[in-house]
Order: C-alpha cells, then structure tokens, then sequence
C-alpha cells in the first residue's frame, strides 16, 4: 500500500477526526463509530492525520499493532501505527504509575518493548530493511502501552477502524532498559501480565513475524510515506507480546519481563 505524503483529507472525513478528538478532549465515550466505517487503510490514516492536525500535543512516538494473520492479506500488511502524545508518556521509575481510561470507552494492557530512536530518519526514505532499521535504535526500555479510545468497539470492527482513533493509543509506560538486548534472540525477549494479580497471558516476541525490529521498520516505511518521518528520542511501542487484555477502571495491572523487570500500573477514570 502507498500512502502519499500528508493525504489530502476529504472534507467528508474532518467530521469523524473532529468526533474522536473532542471525545478524547472532554472524556465522553463514544457507543457508535462517529461516522462511516473507513472502507480502506489509506482512508484510515487520513482520518488519523486530521485528527493530529487537530490534537493540541506534540508526538513523542509511535504505537506499531498487528493485523491478525487471516485479514492481514485483504490489507496487504501485517501492521498498524498509531501516535503516542508527550503527556500521555510516564516513567515508571520504580513508581506504580496511573493510566486513566474513558468511563464507558475501550481500554487494554499491554506488555511490550519499547523502541528508542538514537538519530532522526532520513525524510523521504521509505525503503527499509529490517538490519537499517535495528542500527537507529539506542536503547530499547520495558513498557506498557495503554490501548485506549473514547469507542467501545474500536477492536471490533477491523484495522481501518483502529488506525483511524490514533490506533487505539491512550497512553504509554516507560520502565527500565531491557538487559543485553543487542545480544537476545527473539525468544528471550518475553514477558507475563497480571490484572488484579491473576496471570492473564504470557508470551516472547518470538512468534511475531519479522520481531520487534520488524515493527519498527514498518513504522519507518509507513510514516515516511505519509510525510511524517521518525525523529531521534522517538519512543517505538513494537508490538503486544502477551497479548492485548482488557482492563477496568479500578483495575491494576502488573508485568514482569523477562529479564526481571516489573511494572505496575493502576486505572483511574479520566475527567475532561
């Protein structure tokens, strides 16, 4: 798929970004998609490219999700990208940190390895392999992302329709750096995650096709086609590694890695 630089948003699509941004702003849940379905990936990111046209933040990263295996060939890839906002970053520092999600909206964790830019991508490149992509990478950290949107059915309705709401990112966790990662196999890069402390999926990157590094070289591809290149301090959240688990509002989540580090988080209601 080509996505050409900063697409032209339709008039038609500015009213759904518009509904997106403003659930998100105020903290109203949304129990209808705000529009029609997007019909195609590139309608999809047009959508989400207005909608960071209109969100009063800066991005500090990007979300990379998968496509699951039986769709992935209707789209012709296997993954998604998403913004992550500076405020919605936190650093864990041995700190239980609280995540808030919308009453009556879609929120999950996610354990997964986060992906630190070292230097600022080559605007216009869009060819990348996998080995270019691993050599931008400074340092990689532990990390929980919080998919979150203001629509229940944000995960029920296809990839168009999560690309769409910043691809289902509400927030982003940053713990310690991953021990010896320049020198792990896939298969050693796991972790185990806890809601109110019942295990509830464990898993490596193992079974991820392409790996961590995969995610990111998608994300320098597709964001590079949309005129929006990665740049140095970016923070890369590469994929879900023991799957995406739904969390409550008064919930708490725990993840430990497999190199020993633990992360806590807890879920509070957001308020506009």
């Amino acid at each position: 798929m080509n996505i050409p630089q900063k697409m032209q948003n339709p008039d038609r699509l500015k009213p759904i970004a518009q509904a997106f941004v403003e659930s998100r702003r105020d903290a109203k849940h949304l129990a209808q998609y705000p529009g029609e379905h997007p019909a195609d990936l590139p309608t999809a990111y047009a959508i989400q490219d207005t909608a960071i046209d209109l969100w009063p933040d800066e991005i500090s990263g990007w979300k990379v999700g998968r496509i699951p295996d039986a769709i992935a060939p209707k789209f012709g890839e296997d993954r998604l990208v998403g913004p992550i906002f500076a405020r919605t970053v936190q650093y864990a520092d041995g700190r239980s940190i609280e995540l808030e999600a919308i009453e009556g909206g879609f929120a999950a964790v996610e354990g997964e390895f986060i992906l630190e830019l070292s230097e600022d991508a080559p605007a216009g490149k869009t060819d990348w392999t996998v080995d270019e992509a691993r050599a931008l990478v400074g340092e990689v950290y532990c990390g929980i992302e919080l998919a979150g949107s203001p629509f229940t059915g944000i995960n029920d309705h296809g990839p168009c329709v999560t690309v769409s709401d910043f691809g289902n990112n509400a927030g982003l966790i940053v713990g310690s750096p991953f021990s010896d990662w320049r020198d792990k196999p896939m298969e050693d890069w796991g972790c185990e995650t806890f809601i109110d402390e019942e295990l509830i999926g464990s898993g490596t990157a193992a079974p991820m096709p392409g790996g961590v590094f995969e995610s990111l070289r998608f994300a320098l591809m597709r964001n590079a086609e949309r005129g929006l290149p990665l740049k140095k301090g970016h923070l890369i959240s590469s994929g879900a590694i023991s799957g995406v688990h739904e969390i409550k509002i008064g919930q708490s989540a725990r993840v430990v890695f497999s190199d020993g580090t633990t992360l806590h988080c807890s879920i509070k209601a957001r308020t506009s």
